[in-house]
């Protein structure tokens, strides 16, 4: 990390956690100089930094302050998940999510769809048109059920920010991040099984252990450092459970990053216990922080971890194409790719292979990480203004979700119902929870470039908000 981004992270880590607030004058470039010994230079750079996320002003002859528009809500409240193994639910509210078409004109604030209007995305857009202008049959055979070999070496080579080392023939390339999570859940699971999830969760797994006949087990999940470990220890004590399922680093949708010190623990009781743990790091290479946090997969010395991505968030979801490193668990994953998809496309594991190998997918990332965590101190300042008074925000580390907390006797899916005639929709929380809670609770998406039909929308949420808020009260 060069020195301005580490000084620039040590100072907004300061600023998120509260140590200065709204309207705080920040120290001077000279102190900052002589405290951490760097050059001038080197502080005004941070603070320009500072600057391009939101969290630093300049003031003539006056210095930098934490702008007075930087609100920061409370963070929401550790779930009081069930206490016993569920039946998984909310099937139909998913499909309503996931059924309106693109293009169509509703605003889709709930979706889990990245920034994909980037000019830094062109040289993909050319790689796929150059391949398929080529008279070779290379892009249109079957390929390898492991997927395409120079894809692979570019997967292991990404590998390495995570501390993983995973040779090419350890990676199996899948049909989006989707297919890698549910050939996990089939290789450690069998119907009737137990698996211990964080909550609230990413609803795509947990319709996967739906569909397997598979129980859920959701543990008490903290916004800022992840799953309850004690939690954790006293469900393996008590109940069979087969597997360990989450996204530690920028988790979805509460957008924590579990401190390495937790995943080395929970690690350990992975190993204690003999469960497998399914990781998903679908969202880890958009970590705001460099470098990038490692995996719980980087300590595993025993192939008990499956490590599950994609390249469907942080370029674009259409050419599904995800990866998985299943450790011990790779002969069941292969026969599952089989039986399920058999190959993946061909066309798109060779223009990503290309994107990556001339360099473009490291410029692409930095663009995203600086306009995402952008986007989110705008959000939070937007759901600060427009929403209910008492309203809960997480505070992200990564990704492009925005996980908010109502009023416990708020109803997010009559919040839907009553948006969709405006063209605007958002992701009820219930869908983030096996058992359906979380009603109270709505994920917003803030990948999107900044305009004034957005804040518009996301004013019109927090009205509609307010207004079912005012009519509870009124009818209590």
């Amino acid at each position: 990390m060069t020195l301005y981004l580490d000084l620039a992270e040590l100072l907004g880590a300061r600023i998120e956690q509260g140590l200065y607030r709204p309207g705080d004058r920040l120290p001077s470039v000279r102190a900052l100089s002589v405290e951490h010994g760097v050059s001038l230079s080197t502080v005004q750079q941070a603070y320009r930094h500072l600057e391009d996320h939101g969290l630093a002003t300049p003031r003539p002859k006056s210095g930098y302050f934490v702008p007075l528009s930087r609100h920061t809500p409370a963070l929401p409240q550790v779930g009081r998940a069930p206490q016993r193994p569920v039946d998984v639910s909310q099937w139909d509210n998913i499909l309503e999510l996931i059924s309106l078409p693109p293009g169509s004109d509703v605003l889709q604030l709930g979706r889990g769809i990245p920034d994909i209007s980037s000019p830094t995305l062109k040289p993909l857009l050319r790689s796929l048109s150059r391949l398929s202008r080529r008279q070779s049959m290379e892009g249109l055979s079957y390929g390898c059920i492991h997927g395409d070999p120079k894809l692979r070496e570019q997967v292991s080579r990404l590998m390495l920010d995570s501390g993983c080392q995973i040779p090419p023939d350890e990676i199996v390339i899948t049909t989006g991040g989707h297919e890698a999570l549910s050939a996990a859940i089939c290789a450690t699971c069998k119907a009737g099984d137990i698996v211990a999830l964080d909550s609230p969760s990413f609803h795509g797994v947990m319709q996967a252990l739906k569909g397997f006949g598979i129980k859920a087990l959701e543990l008490p999940t903290d916004p800022l450092s992840g799953i309850s470990l004690d939690a954790l220890e006293l469900a393996l004590e008590q109940w069979p459970i087969k597997a360990i399922q989450l996204t530690p680093t920028c988790n979805n949708p509460l957008g924590y990053i579990m401190p390495e010190a937790n995943k080395r623990a929970l690690l350990t009781l992975a190993q204690r216990y003999d469960v497998a743990i399914i990781e998903d790091d679908v969202y880890g290479e958009l970590a705001y922080s460099y470098p990038r946090p490692r995996t719980i997969k980087s300590y595993d010395v025993d192939g008990r971890v499956l490590l599950c991505s994609s390249f469907s968030k942080t370029l674009v979801p259409g050419l599904r194409v995800g990866w998985i490193a299943a450790g011990r668990y790779q002969p069941q994953i292969l026969h599952l790719k089989y039986i399920g998809t058999g190959m993946t496309a061909q066309l798109p594991q060779l223009a990503l292979a290309e994107f990556i190998a001339a360099g473009h997918y490291e410029p692409h990332l930095r663009r995203m990480r600086s306009q995402y965590a952008r986007n989110r101190n705008r959000m939070t300042d937007w759901v600060s203004r427009y929403f209910p008074g008492g309203t809960r925000v997480s505070q992200p580390h990564g990704g492009f979700m925005l996980w908010v907390e109502l009023d416990s006797a708020f109803d997010s899916q009559q919040l839907n119902r009553v948006l969709l005639p405006h063209k605007v929709q958002i992701a009820p929380g219930s869908i983030f929870s096996a058992a359906g809670k979380y009603r109270n609770c709505l994920r917003l998406n803030y990948a999107a470039p900044a305009t004034t039909e957005l804040e518009e929308a996301v004013r019109r949420v927090g009205a509609a908000a307010g207004e079912l808020l005012a009519e509870l009260r009124r009818t209590d």
